[in-house]
């Protein structure tokens, strides 16, 4: 939102030197966010005056371009010039060449004079031209930043103005006003008007505040106008669309006047382009107040207007020109003709005020938030009235901005208003709350006093009534987001000043720190933070696709998922089963801005439902719920485990002199998954699987010692990372970290080092190629005994001198005794042993 002070001046005490840096700095105090600094005179400065053209002689040239020779008066005449500089005329009378051509001698114009700095750093100076000493330059709306248009120069008596000669121009058009820009959280639709920022201003500075809507002479009935009709009696979002309409005609209306300059000024720095007398007078109420306008041209209704949904196959064409096919849930605005606006929206084009309009008819309404939101999201139309209707707006102040409406057509476009009006509808009932004497001091901790509790309610427009150990509070109508009596102890700890909260810190109880899963939880990403991966975060929103492949092992198994009901994309419209899809996304969005080399992982929860998802009881605000309502809660709750999982593409390490890369491969994948289990404490036992989004022949399924499945690691499959066009062989693991944390002691042991030698012995097996090298590998763990300290495959060979059908597994045995240096023989035996059980299970044959 944004304020031009001189406006702002007008309802709250703005100190007259105080810049719109001081007034965000105010502003900031009652919980505001600053944005930005308008102020045209950071780009625009003088002399800037208003000047007449003397004399005006028109000069073809080669080019075939004409140009325009004139004498323009920048001094009243019999009066001296007092700015001096280089191309500035004793006599008050500027040479200047311009290209335009729609000005005559004798009009008025804007002239920037040599030494003024035009929008875009453009020095005026005087400079030759054309055979011409041109000092100075007739300016247009566009040359001066303060508006689009580039039909010519700007004449003066075309926007209803007839300074003197020599004027300020600048202070004419406004141009010295700034305007501070603040950011309006979506609970606090009261501020996107000047009506609500100087209240905040006052309630910051602790000064008086004179509400705008006070000033306006509205009648207290209104009966006889314009035939309106509600007919939403079957509310969708649990209020009718529309509980209120108020109408007023204005007739004998002038559109083709212009907008005064202090109207368009001040539009213009709230960030409103001036469109036409009419149209800036319904932007410029909603503004001050808060209540959006729509102005119909009278004579081109047909029949009483109807507010009710749309039916099926209704179409519209909107004020943007686009035809819009109609959803049944729009609210609309109709006549006997059909739809003639999308309400709190935009309205028809067929209805629209147009120069030749001379009966206006103006609709002040008030629209149920929700229906306003959906319908401006369902036809992508963003306005200025449905950003304040579905914020929420005064019920109460709708027939006041009807009045200023009408009062300004009145003034500004010769208009005459009809005694009838119209206004239907029914007012919702006051929010009361009770708010306990003691409660804000609890929730705030603050003891605030009873002085500082009533005056800042009163402040705020409520109405507040002393009640047995607290008080009755009414909200105003301008403050829809307070229904509790927690939202009156945030609104107290606002206006006291958050600066008087202490900072004070909670003491945990002693003997307590973080719980033994939170313990895990941070040793287990501090363990693959150190292994050289980086911990990213992805979006939990993936498609239906992506839970098919990576939710389940087996293509085709059953496989639920949470939907969303009002997902961001319609093609991530389901919540994730497994991590891996953000991360591979993840990491084809660094493949594509040439990071190839990735080692990248993320913790998080993954949403697993079981049976019906959800409640149809919703309890209601400010009550604790039973504890079976609770229990009906979390039992619509999925099942929301702590996955970890990661993704390597490309190499280890950066290439450099006289060091070649290592590409990642499944054996990374499977140390990692390792290395979870490790720094728990908890054996992961690692065998050969299959999933479908891991490659066939190189994906390992994790499991712990009991049998339970963990998760699985490996290459992604060749089609899955074509169609991703991710890079050949990346590979990936994913773990299920609830179960680990489950299975892990509570105290892990650190293994005795013992001080004696090492005994090394390798062995090479020669087994059927079905049988996994990892089970040959515990047999050997099995039957090697105690004096084993450490099996590792490290070769397998299958070709030349091995039977078809047969392959040979090389591994190192490293064996070590606690209390003494092992014999030779002791290595051997329990080598033997090691090669007597894997013999016994899988009939393995030394070589």
């Amino acid at each position: 939102m944004r304020i031009p002070l001189s406006w702002l001046r007008e309802f709250a005490q703005v100190p007259a030197g105080a810049t719109a840096e001081d007034v965000m700095a105010e502003l900031v105090k009652v919980g505001f966010e600053e944005e930005a600094v308008h102020r045209p005179t950071d780009t625009l400065q003088g002399p800037i005056v208003v000047g007449q053209v003397l004399s005006l002689v028109k000069e073809p040239q080669s080019n075939g371009k004409t140009i325009n020779w004139c004498q323009v008066r920048v001094v009243p005449e019999g009066q001296e010039q007092t700015l001096t500089g280089e191309g500035i005329d004793p006599s008050g009378v500027q040479g200047i060449i311009c290209g335009a051509h729609n000005f005559v001698e004798g009009d008025k114009v804007v002239v920037t004079l040599p030494g003024a700095v035009l929008p875009g750093d453009f020095h005026i100076s005087a400079r030759k031209t054309y055979g011409h000493l041109s000092a100075g330059m007739i300016a247009s709306v566009r040359e001066l930043g303060i508006g689009d248009d580039h039909d010519g120069i700007l004449v003066l008596s075309r926007i209803g103005l007839d300074p003197e000669i020599g004027t300020d121009a600048m202070e004419l058009l406004g141009l010295y006003d700034e305007a501070a820009e603040i950011n309006v959280t979506p609970d606090r639709g009261y501020a996107f008007s000047i009506r609500g920022v100087a209240r905040e201003y006052a309630h910051a500075t602790g000064t008086s505040f004179s509400d705008p809507a006070a000033k306006v002479q509205a009648p207290a009935e209104l009966t006889g106008g314009y035939g309106v009709k509600l007919n939403d009696d079957a509310p969708i979002y649990g209020k009718p669309g529309c509980d209120r309409f108020v109408a007023r005609t204005v007739r004998g209306v002038d559109a083709t006047l212009p907008t005064p300059a202090w109207m368009t000024s001040r539009l213009r720095l709230a960030g409103i382009r001036s469109i036409s007398l009419p149209v800036d007078i319904s932007n410029y109420v909603m503004l001050e107040l808060g209540q959006p306008l729509h102005f119909y041209d009278q004579d081109k209704l047909s029949g009483d207007i109807v507010v009710r949904r749309a039916v099926a196959g209704e179409k519209l064409t909107t004020l943007d020109g686009k035809e819009r096919s109609l959803d049944m849930e729009d609210l609309l605005i109709t006549d006997d003709s059909g739809p003639i606006g999308v309400a709190g929206v935009m309205g028809g084009a067929s209805t629209e005020v147009s120069e030749a309009t001379s009966t206006v008819l103006i609709e002040a309404a008030h629209f149920e938030e929700v229906s306003i939101a959906r319908s401006r999201r369902r036809h992508k139309l963003p306005s200025e009235a449905s950003k304040r209707f579905e914020r929420g707006v005064d019920w109460q102040v709708a027939n006041v901005a009807a009045q200023r409406a009408v009062d300004l057509l009145i003034e500004l476009a010769g208009g005459a208003a009809d005694d009838a009006g119209t206004d239907v509808g029914t007012a919702p009932d006051a929010v009361t709350i009770a708010l306990p004497a003691s409660f804000a001091a609890e929730r705030i901790g603050i003891d605030f006093t009873e002085e500082q509790i009533v005056t800042s309610l009163v402040d705020l427009g409520a109405i507040v009534d002393k009640a047995d150990g607290g008080w009755t509070v009414s909200a105003p109508s301008w403050r829809n987001d307070l229904e509790t009596k927690e939202d009156l102890s945030e609104e107290i700890a606002r206006l006291v000043g958050y600066d008087q909260i202490p900072a004070t810190l909670p003491v945990a109880p002693p003997g307590r720190g973080l719980t033994r899963v939170q313990q895990q939880r941070r040793r287990l990403i501090q363990a693959f933070a150190d292994a050289g991966l980086t911990e990213v975060l992805a979006y939990p929103f993936v498609s239906k696709a992506a839970n098919d492949t990576f939710g389940v092992a087996e293509e085709g198994a059953p496989r639920s998922a949470v939907k969303l009901a009002n997902p961001i994309s319609e093609e991530q419209g389901f919540l994730r089963t497994s991590i891996l899809p953000g991360l591979i996304e993840v990491a084809k969005r660094n493949h594509s801005r040439g990071f190839r080399d990735l080692a990248v992982f993320e913790a998080g929860l993954v949403f697993l439902p079981a049976g019906e998802v959800g409640t149809a009881s919703i309890p209601p605000l400010g009550v604790k719920p039973a504890d079976e309502v609770l229990d009906a809660l979390y039992d619509g709750v999925p099942d929301q485990p702590l996955h970890i999982a990661a993704v390597l593409t490309g190499h280890d390490s950066p290439a450099a002199a006289n060091h070649t890369p290592r590409p990642w491969d499944w054996a990374d994948a499977l140390d990692i998954a390792r290395l979870a289990g490790d720094v728990l404490g908890v054996e992961v036992v690692v065998s050969q699987g299959s999933h479908q989004a891991f490659h066939p022949g190189r994906a390992a399924r994790l499991s712990l010692r009991s049998g339970e499945v963990v998760g699985y690691a490996g290459e992604l499959h060749p089609k899955l990372l074509a169609a991703q066009d991710m890079p050949e062989r990346s590979v990936a693991l994913e773990i299920n970290a609830d179960v680990l944390f489950e299975a892990a002691a509570d105290v892990i042991v650190a293994r005795h080092i013992s001080t004696f030698p090492v005994a090394t012995q390798d062995v090479a097996l020669v087994v059927a190629q079905e049988v996994p090298a990892d089970d040959v590998l515990s047999a050997l763990r099995d039957g090697a005994g105690e004096l084993l300290e450490d099996v590792a495959l490290f070769d397998v060979y299958a070709g030349k001198g091995i039977e078809d059908g047969k392959k040979s597994l090389a591994f190192s045995l490293r064996f070590r005794a606690a209390d003494r240096t092992l014999t030779a023989e002791e290595a051997s035996a329990a080598r033997e042993n090691a090669v007597a059980l894997a013999a016994k299970r899988f009939g393995a044959v030394q070589r």
